[in-house]
């Protein structure tokens, strides 16, 4: 129930007097965002002036924006690579922050196979904490009554290293999910999780699935949403909850727990749990035996609201299936953030997935924006780049993100490409357009081509033997046939002895090949996260890629810069594709992979 508030905010009513301070300050910040802008990049310039750094570019106690502009570069990961190498093997000298670094937090993206090391410092994570703070007031503006009843998040922590000077290395969210912040949360009745810590918190990904699933179904009456980080993870628990329902089941109908499940701690919260309920038994028993599984969400969560889950940029895809599953709910993205940092949240999280846009906070970190022109295709940018203040961005007009943080990165490229929508008072609101050269990508993996080309040539020398090479190929993320997805890459191959060509056997370890090629966080999505299936090759007929850039010039395309696309997603060219495929092999094997980084 709103309440009436000195504080009542423009956004909308409040529903408590907790949710009226939030959106005060939402409105504080986005009102003064270039005096908030300024305030933030001064603060981080005078606790980091004596970095070696900051140093190294002779800044000489300025902490103004023109200055800052002026001396320091805008860089890339691997401009930064010495820096954090260094830090990594143990040195505690003040490279980039005046802060002791506390943990490195490992980003999706890669870097020579291996995931990006973001350096942290504690107080980050009360910054992380402030913006998740924010969230659920604003969803309070739109759905009434989230107080009544309780959320259903599949939520999980990953494998964790530590780095040889001692840091640990591991996902942001794992790195929160793990931090005092998360685990002694203050009860807050807008925000109660079905599933227990313990649950969320254990490593092994089958228990705390199979734990979290459990709590859903003994909550289901109370679940008024459901969520995951990506859609990904949310299609991949209900097609757990389609392998493993009549164990679940049996777990309910006996009041008994699964021998799977073997972590004491897990198993003494679980105790608190299960509870024989013969009837909720025979409900899970008739509804998952059922061979139609459209609109299952909301058949076995009646009460739910909406679905909390990204779905934008390349998760786009997987909308369809959401649909599928809950009849056609409401897709909720809250929050835009990244391993570098946290940016902003969704003022109107129950539009549309196609026209979900996040507003920036200013007090997240100092803001710059690259102006991009999709046309133009440079790796880099001009030096001094010309950039663009938080406040000064256009609307309509595209730009990559560029930060500095208060944990010591300065000029930073993130690699996001985001289109302007508007403005919240003076903060402006972006749509994210995608991940700078990624072209394949499941669930948190990101392949670009470079990656690509290089395991496609890794596996074609498999088959060289044969007198056998690969010609042309192109591929595509396939999130509609499987969960999880996989990777399927068509092969077009030039055979000189048809009697000798490579069989079944060859071609799929030329799969194997190409998924040990892969980076660490494709590994990572294989052998421990279940979360992308086996890769697929389809070998086409000869002559297919001809056919392909046939279509292409019909279609407008000159025939003088055609180049064939390593990537595709258009319906008829697939279709095409699909059509002319002669063989399929998948990979038999899992690729090797181990939380240890490649030294």
């Amino acid at each position: 129930m709103a309440v009436d508030s000195a504080l009542s905010s423009p956004l909308g009513p409040p529903a408590c007097e907790k949710d009226a301070k939030a959106l005060q300050f939402i409105e504080e910040m986005t009102r003064n965002a270039n005096a908030v802008q300024e305030r933030v990049l001064a603060e981080i310039l005078a606790r980091n002036a004596q970095t070696e750094y900051l140093k190294r570019f002779k800044l000489g106690g300025a902490a103004d924006r023109e200055t800052y502009k002026s001396k320091l570069p805008v860089i890339t990961y691997e401009d930064l690579q010495p820096e954090i190498q260094r830090i990594a093997n143990g040195d505690r000298s003040p490279i980039l922050s005046a802060h002791p670094i506390s943990e490195f937090l490992t980003s999706s993206g890669t870097s020579a196979g291996e995931r990006k090391l973001m350096p942290t410092i504690k107080e980050e994570l009360d910054r992380r904490q402030l913006l998740y703070s924010l969230l659920m007031p604003v969803m309070n503006l739109y759905v009434p009554g989230l107080d009544q009843g309780k959320g259903l998040y599949f939520l999980f922590v990953k494998s964790e290293t530590r780095t040889p000077g001692g840091l640990v290395a591991r996902p942001v969210l794992t790195s929160y999910y793990k931090s005092e912040q998360f685990k002694t949360r203050p009860y807050d009745p807008y925000n109660v999780y079905t599933s227990p810590n313990e649950a969320i918190l254990c490593s092994d990904s089958f228990q705390s699935m199979y734990t979290q699933m459990l709590c859903g179904l003994f909550d289901r009456n109370q679940v008024l949403r459901l969520g995951a980080v990506f859609a990904s993870g949310l299609i991949r628990a209900i097609r757990f909850l389609q392998l493993n329902w009549a164990q679940l089941a049996h777990d309910i109908r006996t009041g008994s727990l699964n021998p799977k499940i073997t972590g004491p701690e897990l198993r003494e919260c679980m105790a608190r749990v299960v509870k024989s309920d013969s009837e909720l038994a025979d409900f899970v028993t008739a509804e998952c035996s059922k061979d139609d599984w459209e609109g299952i969400i909301t058949r076995i969560w009646p009460n739910t609201k909406y679905l909390d889950v990204i779905v934008t940029g390349a998760m786009a895809q997987y909308i369809p299936t959401l649909d599928y599953y809950s009849g056609g709910l409401p897709l909720a993205c809250t929050m835009y953030a990244s391993s570098e940092c946290y940016f902003g949240l969704n003022l109107n999280p129950m539009c549309k997935p196609a026209e979900v846009c996040y507003t920036i906070m200013p007090n997240m970190a100092y803001f710059e924006f690259l102006p991009h022109d999709p046309d133009t295709v440079s790796s880099r940018a001009v030096d001094p780049p010309n950039l663009v203040d938080l406040v000064d961005v256009e609307v309509g007009k595209e730009y990559e993100l560029v930060i500095t943080t208060y944990a010591g990165l300065y000029r930073y490229r993130v690699g996001d490409i985001l289109r302007v929508t508007g403005f919240h008072n003076s903060a402006p609101q972006f749509h994210f357009v995608r991940r700078k050269n990624v072209l394949l990508s499941i669930d948190s993996d990101k392949t670009d081509e470079a990656e690509l080309q290089r395991a496609v040539e890794n596996a074609s020398k498999l088959i060289s033997g044969f007198g056998a090479s690969v010609v042309e190929y192109t591929s595509y993320a396939d999130t509609k046939i499987t969960i999880p997805g996989h990777y399927v890459v068509y092969w077009e191959l030039l055979v000189k002895d048809p009697v000798n060509a490579p069989d079944d056997d060859v071609l799929s370890r030329c799969c194997l090949e190409m998924e040990e090629s892969l980076n660490s966080v494709y590994r990572q999505g294989r052998v421990a996260d279940n979360s992308i299936g086996p890769l697929e090759i389809r070998v086409v007929r000869s002559g297919t890629f001809e056919e392909l850039m046939d279509y292409a010039i019909s279609r407008g395309a000159s025939i003088n810069q055609y180049k064939v696309p390593r990537c595709v997603n258009f319906t008829p060219i697939m279709e095409l594709l699909d059509s002319r495929v002669v063989s399929t092999h998948f990979s038999p094997a899992l690729p090797q992979w181990t939380p240890e980084r490649r030294r």
